[in-house]
């Protein structure tokens, strides 16, 4: 802990220092890479929507193990039961001894023949949930709606608090990175895009927000007075701001991840699917991209908006002048040491000692 301090000690202090903002083609560079590839995986392989939005029935059964074979039971169960709309269903077990099937919109009548199926092939108890594809649509309007209330609010809190509409153009493209990414990974891995999910995106925003905001804080912090300052340009104080916060950003994710991890694993690992997996899942990602855009995107985006200023420019070319100017006075020729010179001693350098007789012929009033 005592090297992690001193660490954080010194990028606070300036003394160690990432260059996250002259380096910021670099980020952009990697950031594109991942969206198009996440835009790719929802556009090519598609969401996996659950029963909730694309509406059907959901069949919850109770086995004595809920494993792959009695998942193929109660497969085999729902194609015998006589209901042609209920073919192909959706199965997954859910715990040690739930077995979830979705199968296509059907009616009371066919739900019922459906479930008698399902306890003749050995469920000992079977429950049914009909569920209408217009609650998934009203879902979806509300969380667009909600999605688009919260940005609208978002950027006039960033322009109201810190009267900088640049600031509050990056932290909404920082957030838009954040939903393409959780969208992208959904569409890679599978899982189902339930209410739950609906929820978690929800949540990042807020997460991914803050983290931003407080790095622009100290941003704005560093920044203040930068125009009658001669020893660091605009894009050096925000370099130093992100720094500033990399520690405390990192340690917040870091302390914000672990339970959500573990949330994803109990939900993906041990229960199998539920709104748990499906909550945590877009938690970790979104946490995790929202850390990552805070540092290497808000900041360095916010920054270049702000280097097109004319007063910023210039501010820029004075400290460069005056960098130029003090390289240029200092002394340029280094003097040559003189070789140093032998010294010899003689004899009659050395200091003359008084002579004394011996004791025994001392008298004994003299020397």
């Amino acid at each position: 802990m005592g090297r992690i301090s001193t660490f954080g000690q010194h990028l606070y202090e300036g003394r160690v220092a990432f260059d996250f903002v002259g380096r910021r083609k670099l980020w952009y560079s990697i950031s594109a890479a991942i969206v198009v590839l996440a835009a790719l995986a929802f556009v090519v392989r598609g969401f996996n929507y659950g029963v909730e939005f694309k509406g059907g029935v959901e069949f919850t059964a109770t086995v004595q193990v809920a494993n792959s074979e009695s998942a193929d039971d109660m497969v085999t169960a729902v194609e015998d039961s006589g209901v042609a709309e209920a073919g192909d269903p959706t199965v997954q077990t859910s715990g040690a001894d739930t077995i979830r099937v979705q199968t296509r919109a059907l009616t009371q009548d066919q739900a019922t023949q459906v479930a008698q199926s399902l306890e003749e092939a050995g469920a000992s108890e079977v429950s049914q949930n009909l569920i209408g594809p217009t609650y998934g649509k009203q879902v979806a309007t509300k969380a667009l709606t909600g999605l688009i209330v919260f940005l609208v609010i978002i950027v006039i809190f960033i322009w109201a608090y810190f009267r900088e509409w640049r600031m509050s153009v990056a932290g909404i493209v920082a957030l838009a990175h954040d939903l393409v990414i959780t969208a992208g990974v959904y569409a890679l891995s599978g899982f189902e895009v339930t209410p739950a999910t609906v929820t978690g995106l929800l949540t990042i925003l807020g997460y991914s927000l803050y983290d931003t905001v407080v790095v622009f804080d100290k941003v704005r912090e560093n920044t203040k007075g930068v125009l009658s300052s001669t020893t660091r340009t605009y894009a050096e104080q925000a370099n130093l701001a992100v720094n500033q916060t990399l520690v405390r950003s990192i340690n917040t994710s870091i302390t914000a991840l672990l339970p959500v991890g573990a949330l994803l694993l109990v939900g993906a690992g041990v229960l199998g699917t539920g709104p748990l997996k499906d909550l945590a899942l877009a938690l970790f990602v979104g946490m995790a991209a929202g850390t990552y855009s805070s540092i290497f995107i808000a900041t360095p985006l916010a920054s270049q908006l702000k280097e097109h200023e004319p007063a910023i420019k210039a501010q820029a070319a004075r400290v460069m002048a005056r960098r130029a100017k003090e390289a240029a006075a200092e002394p340029v020729a280094v003097a040559s040491a003189a070789p140093s010179r032998p010294v010899q001693t003689t004899g009659s350098a050395k200091r003359a000692q008084p002579s004394r007789k011996p004791r025994s012929q001392r008298g004994k009033g003299g020397s």
